[in-house]
């Protein structure tokens, strides 16, 4: 949404052109749904920066923000999802550099458990969110350290049967993760 003189809005396309992921719009404009940082004596907190996101037509997405899971192997919910506030610093990049504390000690996420961050952008002509991609972080890519995750295809498959890369391209999701134990 483009804010005109006047007030009226300018409304850009649907910019993947599919309609089977999306979903009610939040109010994402007062900064998300991140939980803080919780304690978990004798275990360690897993802390991860969202740094950038490569994509193609990175300036195109209109209020792009993550959804955080943590699921078990089945898909199912191991803690409540986090949206992080929206952002609007792009160039080739969509730029979030926003910290996402989980809610689940490591040592209680089980060895088939992970954690998916779906990148999701606002659609105007259908007043929804949209999933455009996810990215996949398991237990045991789960250390200390900057690296890039993979892009796959949506719709996201919590179940991880069937991953598809979203592009034979090196586009990725850089992040930065942090395990961090509490006495």
């Amino acid at each position: 949404r483009t804010q005109l003189s006047g007030g009226s809005e300018a409304v850009r396309g649907d910019i993947d052109g599919e309609d089977d992921d999306d979903e009610p719009t939040q109010d994402l404009s007062k900064g998300g749904s991140l939980l803080p940082r919780q304690l978990f004596p004798g275990k360690s907190n897993v802390t991860i920066r969202i740094d950038k996101i490569k994509l193609k037509d990175a300036m195109q997405y209109i209020e792009p923000f993550f959804t955080i899971y943590v699921k078990d192997a089945n898909g199912k919910d191991l803690a409540q999802p986090q949206d992080t506030p929206p952002t609007n610093r792009r160039d080739e990049f969509v730029h979030f550099y926003t910290t996402v504390e989980i809610p689940v000690a490591y040592e209680d996420i089980p060895e088939d458990g992970a954690i998916f961050l779906e990148f999701k952008h606002y659609k105007p002509k259908k007043h929804k969110n949209s999933v455009k991609c996810f990215c996949i972080l398991e237990k045991d890519e789960l250390k200390t350290g900057s690296f890039p995750l993979e892009i796959y295809a949506k719709p996201t498959d919590f179940r991880r049967r069937k991953l598809h890369l979203l592009t034979e391209k090196p586009h990725y999701l850089f992040v930065t993760v942090t395990l961090s134990a509490e006495p």
